[in-house]
């Protein structure tokens, strides 16, 4: 049998208690030619991706379907080919699209810097990415070119300037334009996510804070391990941290500074406090205040100050998160006698219970995107634990993933992907990993981290 520490993940859950990224700086300018940087049309909250403006692009189909583009050498080695590499690996991990193999590529299809289409059609490709890399002045110099096949014309050209050691981000930042261009919504990966890395025994685990690039590339830590760390939170509007330290045995909430990789104390507040969560402003805190065998959701201020309480500690409300627009809170709550998932008014009024399954729910997250609520599930009839969504109205629940263990979902800034941990049983005990998945339940994979990591919290995209 099992057996849990005091402050395991599992038995958390089941008790429902739970500049050093900032981003280089770059010089952008448009190509000549048919370059475009307008702004594509936003997709409908949860309808199909929208086409972008007068993009000869049709994407109808991606999700089962993906797009065939094919991404030419930037340069045959060194930079060019590590960011030829970044572009392609983030556009076919989205499933949104698939990278057509450079060997098949008919010799000479690039003739005077334009495609010959011909060639490109006889592949199949929808899209082609064009690039070029060089150095001025210890700059870092990458032009890009995204063309269609179909209208035989340019999309989009821009150039970046940056330093020699940000071309993993110009990887990412191409990427995103190409998705945004194509699919008609902003992409996700230049953005980095929090989480706890994990090492030690079972019986003398070590957390340590940690955040990466979204593709767990980039790793860096933020806490030595001395005291336990747990369930990291991204401000939406700064580089700030918010998550729970056991420093001293007794959970609280701290805030650590991305820009001076300082951390503080918010507060002490009743027994324990946790579960952070910032609204959508980054201006103040929800968290889980536990005092007389029950807990209660409350605001703070990031000093600390200004707390007010939106529940009552009579049972045990926790895992508080608010809705993109910051009028509603979903939240998990034992008052009816089991844990499920509320969602009540910002002031705490109106609350409304929107989850019936025969099971327990934790851990709720709401999409930016406004249309779904990503949430923990565990029962007798599904043999573990699910990650699953719903509809803010509690209708249209449906399982993303299972097993032994899973939980801690957070969205990526477009709401289109879903990342969270997977716990495995082995020989020597269990083991963390994180992963991510489409909304529709497809394209799982595998974040690659140093060591056993879990807690994912996805950061917005960077400025």
């Amino acid at each position: 049998m099992l057996k849990l520490s005091p402050y395991s993940r599992r038995r958390l859950l089941g008790t429902g208690a739970v500049s050093l990224i900032g981003g280089p700086a770059l010089a952008q300018s448009v190509l000549g030619g048919d370059a475009t940087d307008a702004a594509p049309a936003q997709a409908p909250a949860g309808g199909a991706p929208a086409a972008a403006p007068d993009s000869p692009i049709q994407v109808n189909g991606a999700q089962s379907a993906p797009i065939p583009i094919a991404i030419t050498q930037f340069d045959t080695q060194g930079v060019g080919a590590q960011i030829t590499q970044v572009i392609s690996d983030d556009l076919n991990h989205s499933g949104l699209f698939r990278t057509i193999d450079p060997a098949s590529f008919v010799p000479n299809s690039i003739a005077n810097g334009t495609p010959v289409w011909a060639n490109w059609t006889l592949l199949g490709a929808q899209g082609i990415v064009t690039g070029d890399v060089s150095e001025q002045g210890g700059q870092l110099r990458v032009e890009f070119r995204l063309w269609s096949v179909a209208s035989q014309s340019q999309v989009q050209g821009t150039a970046y300037t940056t330093t020699p050691d940000s071309w993993r981000r110009i990887g990412h930042i191409i990427a995103d334009t190409v998705y945004q261009q194509m699919i008609g919504d902003k992409g996700y990966f230049d953005s980095r996510v929090a989480f706890i890395s994990e090492s030690g025994s079972q019986t003398s685990p070590v957390r340590r804070l940690a955040v990466m690039d979204y593709d767990g590339q980039n790793v860096q830590f933020l806490t030595d391990g001395s005291s336990m760390a747990i369930t990291p939170e991204y401000n939406p509007s700064r580089q700030q941290l918010a998550f729970v330290s056991f420093e001293g045995n007794n959970p609280r909430v701290y805030l650590f500074d991305l820009q001076t990789g300082t951390k503080r104390l918010i507060g002490a507040f009743g027994e324990m406090t946790i579960g952070p969560r910032f609204s959508p402003d980054g201006n103040s805190l929800l968290m889980s205040v536990s005092e007389h065998g029950g807990s209660a959701i409350v605001k703070v201020g990031l000093d600390g100050g200004g707390m007010v309480q939106l529940t009552d500690s009579s049972s045990i409300n926790v895992t508080p998160c608010y809705s993109p627009d910051g009028s509603k809170i979903v939240f998990n709550s034992d008052r009816d006698g089991s844990q499920q998932l509320f969602i009540m008014n910002a002031d705490g009024s109106g609350a409304k219970r929107i989850s019936f399954g025969q099971g327990h729910y934790a851990e709720p997250c709401w999409s930016p995107r406004g249309d779904l609520i990503a949430y923990t599930f565990w029962g007798s009839d599904v043999g573990g634990f699910t990650i699953g969504v719903m509809a803010p109205d509690g209708t249209g629940e449906r399982i993303l993933s299972q097993g032994y263990l899973v939980g801690g979902a957070t969205f990526c800034p477009n709401g289109r992907v879903v990342m969270f941990y997977r716990q495995t049983p082995s020989g020597d005990g269990t083991g963390d990993r994180i992963s991510t998945i489409g909304i529709d339940g497809f394209n799982e994979r595998v974040v690659p981290t140093p060591s056993y990591a879990s807690d994912p919290s996805w950061g917005p995209l960077l400025a």
